[in-house]
């Protein structure tokens, strides 16, 4: 393995953290101090050493962020409520839902009810159908990740083979309409593609590779086409070790560049959702649509 192919998220993440950090000192000169509301239903111990480091990441280039914590037996009607009392405080610039959420609750709707122009994930019908139409403000953050990395690698990317395995509205979905703009060829694949036994045909002559399936070392290094950019957006928990959905070792071996699990994709997610609370910011102050 050449450790010159490992794609780091760490450099990118401070480039996007300075500029965000740069444009908070705009705003606030403007008298606009972006703040960041976090809902959270019910305890998750395993997601709250994430969410403390989302806030002390905010904190350190100047954003306000504050949890809000519902018990886990609150209402959906009540949860929907807590989100349109920020949808109408001018105070608040940037409001996400963590999941997972309780089964009683209807997350999708709840992420639904958030006002489009404070989507820092970008989840909402307005803000993905933005993307699907090539006219982004606020899309997925760690689609947004996946692609910059991609782009990190300086790689001529029209034409290009990019599969994309997994078609979550998060991951997947958004990196292949991202791809796609980029010229590349896309193809997607699922449970259905695993299921005929073509997944190791299409990974095989991926140029691209995002890998987003939640299955540990589900993609087996041999089946890396040499030269190929892997990005690995799995987060899985195997006897305490965090690891990709990617072979690791093996596919360094054939990558020209690989995102390693933990210090990749996951890195860069969070300065993302930082600088698409700037977005939301200047957006919000635009008198247009």
């Amino acid at each position: 393995m050449n450790n010159n192919n490992i794609l780091y998220g760490k450099g990118s993440a401070q480039d996007i953290l300075e500029y965000v950090s740069d444009n908070v000192e705009r705003l606030k000169g403007a008298g606009v101090h972006p703040r960041l509301v976090t809902i959270q239903i019910g305890e998750d111990p395993a997601s709250q050493a994430y969410l403390a480091s989302q806030m002390r990441s905010a904190e350190k280039v100047g954003i306000k962020s504050e949890l809000v914590s519902l018990p886990d037996t609150v209402s959906q009607d009540e949860a929907v409520r807590t989100i349109e009392s920020m949808n109408s405080d001018p105070s608040v610039h940037g409001i996400m839902l963590h999941m997972p959420v309780p089964k009683h609750i209807d997350g999708r709707a709840l992420q639904w009810a958030i006002n489009y122009k404070k989507d820092v994930e970008g989840v909402t019908p307005h803000n993905l159908g933005r993307l699907f139409l090539g006219r982004p403000v606020l899309a997925p953050c760690t689609a947004l990740s996946a692609i910059h990395l991609i782009k990190a690698t300086g790689a001529k990317l029209r034409g290009l083979e990019a599969v994309v395995l997994g078609r979550s509205d998060i991951v997947g979905k958004p990196a292949s309409l991202m791809l796609t703009g980029l010229d590349c060829t896309v193809t997607v694949c699922h449970s259905g593609t695993s299921e005929r036994g073509l997944l190791k045909e299409h990974v095989e002559r991926a140029d691209v590779l995002v890998a987003s399936v939640g299955r540990p070392a589900f993609v087996k290094g041999e089946w890396i086409k040499p030269g190929a950019i892997v990005i690995d957006v799995g987060i899985n928990y195997v006897d305490g070790k965090l690891v990709g959905d990617v072979e690791f070792e093996e596919a360094a071996k054939r990558a020209a560049f690989i995102t390693p699990v933990p210090g990749g994709v996951g890195t860069v997610t969070t300065a993302y959702l930082l600088r698409n609370l700037i977005d939301a910011v200047d957006w919000q102050l635009k008198m247009e649509e």
